[in-house]
């Protein structure tokens, strides 16, 4: 029988424990939340050429959240649109946000990274995302929900606030594109129904690239919605 360290048990033990007293949960597999905090920075030996670290666990969290995220907002505001929807999931789970959720949680004590690296500015964001994916894969679907929706919403998010923050994301994409010398362009790319049901579609480019579609009754509306979507696909794939 293969012996397990004693530092390995105890550190693991460690861990466990945290995540018992942050999230009210003990995990199953604490391996793969042991690789959820360690930052490619600190990446292990590759095995098979791959690195070793929380970027593929980031990749899955990432999309496991935004699904979460978006189920709640449909069946909390079921008479809002799908331009208020995409706004509030763009705020919940905007780097910004994450940086800061991931802080209040106190998760930054766990991330394992290298003082000899340039730490990036979303690393807490990053690795809350890789704990998500973790918690998916130890625990399924609908636990990871259950966590999300009464452990992180109901006590770390201020969904009101959320709500009243008025943020306009059309002025806030054209100050990125500014910053960063990139050609922006808001076309009204198709128009739909007729009369009060007419909708329009504003398409964002970005370099003469195509980066996301917003639809709203109004153009204004529409404008909004395609910058809100283009700020999170720019948040993530830093264009």
């Amino acid at each position: 029988m293969k012996l397990i360290p004693r530092g390995l048990f105890s550190k693991n033990k460690d861990l466990s424990d945290t995540i018992k007293n942050i999230f009210g949960f003990r995990p199953e597999n604490i391996f793969l939340y042991d690789l959820a905090f360690r930052h490619k920075s600190a990446s292990l030996e590759k095995i098979k050429g791959f690195k070793i670290n929380n970027e593929r666990l980031e990749y899955l969290g990432d999309a496991i959240l935004s699904a979460i995220i978006a189920d709640f907002l449909f069946k909390k505001f079921p008479n809002r649109d799908e331009g208020f929807l995409t706004e509030m999931r763009s705020r919940i789970v905007s780097r910004n946000h994450l940086n800061q959720l991931s802080e209040k949680l106190g998760l930054r004590k766990l991330i394992k990274f290298s003082s000899d690296h340039n730490v990036y500015r979303s690393i807490n964001g990053d690795t809350f995302e890789a704990f998500i994916g973790a918690l998916y894969l130890d625990r399924g679907y609908n636990f990871t929900k259950r966590i999300i929706i009464n452990r992180i919403i109901k006590y770390h998010i201020d969904m009101d606030d959320l709500e009243t923050n008025d943020q306009n994301f059309k002025s806030r994409l054209i100050e990125w594109a500014q910053k960063e010398r990139k050609a922006l362009e808001f076309v009204v790319v198709a128009e739909k129904g007729k009369g009060f049901k007419k909708q329009y579609e504003v398409e964002v480019k970005i370099e003469k690239l195509s980066i996301a579609i917003g639809m709203d009754f109004s153009i204004k509306k529409a404008e909004q919605n395609a910058a809100a979507k283009s700020l999170e696909i720019i948040q993530k794939k830093e264009i």
